[in-house]
């Protein structure tokens, strides 16, 4: 079933191991620690609500395609998405404070804000129960 979520993978690889922080991309490096995890909290963009607490993610690089984020009358209209690389990684679905799930999309569900549900923020593979992806692109960071 593994290969049901390989279609929404921009690249088809393994899962990744964090990366070193000196790997972190310019714009990300001051928000990784030197353990690889999250220095600040990770908020809404759209409505600042907190979806995860500082230290509670691991930094990633994953090419994931997320439908472009809009309300959902232009959603239901259809349309691309955005190959995103850079995410927090979380390992336990209860390590957040403040997000939901879409319904199943193949054999993904997408992460909003539960809030004011703006997203897709994230992405998350049913066949791997233990791996939730939060792009940073989507979020902001305090």
């Amino acid at each position: 079933m593994a290969a049901a979520c390989a279609g929404m993978e921009a690249a088809a690889a393994s899962p990744p191991s964090p990366p070193p922080p000196a790997a972190a991309a310019p714009g990300s490096a001051e928000l990784v620690c030197a353990q690889g995890r999250n220095l600040k909290a990770v908020l809404c963009q759209r409505c600042g609500s907190r979806v995860l607490l500082p230290g509670a993610a691991t930094f990633a690089r994953r090419e994931l395609l997320l439908p472009a984020m809009r309300k959902k009358a232009a959603a239901a209209a259809g349309g691309g998405g955005d190959v995103l690389r850079e995410h927090w990684l979380v390992r336990d679905m209860f390590s957040f404070e403040n997000v939901g799930f879409t319904r199943d999309v193949g054999n993904v569900k997408f992460l909003v804000c539960a809030d004011c549900e703006a997203g897709p923020i994230g992405w998350h593979c049913l066949d791997d129960k233990d791996s939730f992806y939060v792009a940073l692109e989507r979020v902001a960071h305090e």
